[in-house]
């Protein structure tokens, strides 16, 4: 039976179901399953030949199965992995898997589509409501509001900074009305988080209104994370090469659900924590001491964050061992200078055309494969390049081609709730927003 435990206490066991809804411990650290499943060679050998939703719910059902059915948890996945997933080759031994395919043309798509599943089928059980709360850098809001639309018995509650989110990315998060809302805060994505935090941790509060949260630190948004890995390496396997992955890293959510994959067996040699100037968990592995600090905003903001939450399952995985920690993930950290270079060169040489946070994986697992013989890199492309139009424009000295999936975004009304940074704000907000009265 698997069962989760708060890496602040692993002496109270708790379901699938309970750590979803739930979100975080009451203790203020992160849920963990208490063992992984451990895979065999046959089971490896066999995932060329499935689909990524088939991959999907192989890999995850040994987490869930006590709270969802196998046929229900293959509904919810082929719904959450239904949208291409190309591994196009920008040089030899390099590959982009782009993950940007999906309704908000970012890799969050696939989490948030597999939690609403989760979270939905709950619901339906239960009869109560859900209210989600989330803080987004970037493009976790859009992909949290697409995934939650009009999911019955859900109401989702969305924190972004004010004037540090592209147009695009706000107006994916602010343009759906019904169950969703967005705030616009005064503050920085820390600050946002902090606030999420606060809610959580509020006795009073949680005892009048069912909290939830949808962020990285949510198990069902880790989980899928993990399939990334597995399809890649079952497309690109060779008895030649090692398998590295560079992933651009802000809340190291992705880089969890990589190590995931790599604790059930995945043969994965390394990882690259490729992050922008906020370089808190490259200076860890350089340095050995974690320093938490203001986040600086740069062109790749999702990537904006000076206090990484899913450091603490790091640690957890990895037994606070740095040694361990830095021979298995690399850390590279590159300015915006260097990332709209690297956007221009990448154009200009391959043909190809990369979002900012590519470009900082790119920027990462170019310097890693260097001198390296026999490995395959595989970067993480976690957003469109549309995303980030301006810079990107500006970078290749082009137009980009406005996709379908937003094409209508921009005739529709934004719709936010301004707010500072004070909690009793937010925190009034949310009772107030759930009809309970303020004393």
């Amino acid at each position: 039976m698997m069962k989760y435990f708060s890496t602040k206490n692993k002496n109270r066991p708790f379901s699938f179901k309970e750590v979803v809804i739930k979100g975080l411990p009451d203790d203020n650290g992160l849920f963990m399953p208490e063992t992984f499943p451990k895979y065999d060679s046959d089971f490896f050998e066999s995932l060329s030949e499935k689909s990524i939703d088939q991959i999907a719910t192989e890999v995850i059902y040994p987490f869930v199965k006590e709270d969802i059915p196998e046929n229900v948890l293959r509904d919810i996945c082929e719904n959450a992995f239904n949208f291409k997933v190309p591994l196009t080759e920008v040089k030899p031994s390099f590959y982009s898997m782009e993950l940007y395919h999906g309704p908000t043309l970012a890799f969050k798509d696939f989490g948030a589509r597999f939690m609403a599943g989760c979270m939905g089928f709950f619901a339906s059980e239960n009869d109560t409501e859900v209210n989600i709360l989330a803080a987004t850098s970037g493009d976790t809001g859009g992909a949290v509001a697409a995934g939650f639309y009009k999911t019955n018995g859900v109401k989702v509650t969305i924190l972004y900074p004010k004037g540090k989110v592209s147009e695009l990315q706000e107006r994916q998060l602010t343009t759906l009305g019904e169950n969703i809302t967005a705030i616009e805060v005064d503050g920085t994505f820390d600050d946002c988080q902090k606030l999420v935090k606060k809610a959580f941790l509020d006795e009073e509060l949680n005892k009048k209104i069912n909290l939830s949260s949808a962020n990285s630190i949510n198990v069902a948004r880790l989980l899928p994370q993990s399939v990334y890995y597995f399809y890649a390496w079952s497309r690109l396997k060779s008895d030649k090469n090692k398998i590295v992955f560079a992933v651009p890293s802000g809340n190291f959510g992705n880089i969890t659900g990589g190590l995931f994959a790599r604790m059930m067996g995945l043969p994965i040699d390394n990882f690259i924590a490729a992050t922008n100037v906020n370089k808190v968990v490259p200076d860890y592995l350089d340095q050995g001491e974690f320093l938490p600090r203001p986040s600086i905003q740069t062109v790749s903001n999702a990537m904006d964050v000076g206090n990484p939450s899913n450091f603490e399952r790091l640690m957890a995985i990895f037994n606070k061992n740095w040694q361990l920690t830095r021979q298995i993930i690399k850390g590279y950290y590159y300015t915006d200078e260097e990332t709209l270079d690297a956007i221009s060169h990448v154009h200009q040489k391959y043909g190809y055309i990369l979002d900012p946070h590519g470009a900082v994986g790119y920027k990462a697992l170019s310097s890693y494969l260097n001198g390296r013989t026999n490995t395959t890199g595989i970067l993480l492309e976690t957003a469109h390049p549309i995303k980030f139009a301006e810079h990107v424009e500006k970078s290749i000295g082009e137009k980009l081609k406005i996709p379908e999936e937003i094409s209508d975004l921009y005739d529709k009304e934004i719709l936010k709730i301004p707010m500072g940074k004070a909690y009793s704000e937010f925190k009034d907000y949310l009772l107030e927003k759930s009809g309970v009265k303020i004393k």
